[in-house]
């Protein structure tokens, strides 16, 4: 049995080690993905992506490789086009929710792992 939790709980503490991220960055993804969802969450990425350069992009790879290996067996994203394959992922709703559900699981524990990185009070309310 694979522990999924387990799995989040590792993506979370790799998005927090990528250069530049900081807690400000994961609880805004944060919220675009528990408000708008899914397609929105990886929208936003890409646009700060755009923007800021490095952190968001590499948040949305991580997040697009952590769906297209889990769970192990039977992935919640296909490898070809992300967008294509966020629209097809839409289509099943329980699939989308739980993806949802896994993202939002990931970004908490990155956000207290990044919390746990900054210098004494430095951190965001």
């Amino acid at each position: 049995m694979e522990n999924l939790d387990l799995k989040c709980a590792e993506l979370g503490k790799r998005l927090a080690e990528i250069n530049d991220v900081d807690e400000a960055l994961l609880r805004d993804a944060l919220a675009v993905l528990e408000e708008q969802g899914v397609y929105a969450y990886f929208l936003f990425l890409g646009t700060r992506g755009r923007r800021e350069q490095r952190p968001a992009e590499a948040i949305c790879d991580a997040s697009t490789e952590f769906l297209q290996k889990t769970p192990t067996g039977s992935p919640l994203l296909g490898k070809g086009d992300l967008w294509q394959e966020l629209q097809k992922l839409g289509k099943d709703l329980d699939k989308l929710l739980f993806a949802r559900d896994l993202l939002r699981q990931a970004l908490v524990y990155g956000r207290y792992h990044a919390k746990a990185r900054q210098p004494a009070g430095r951190g965001t309310p």
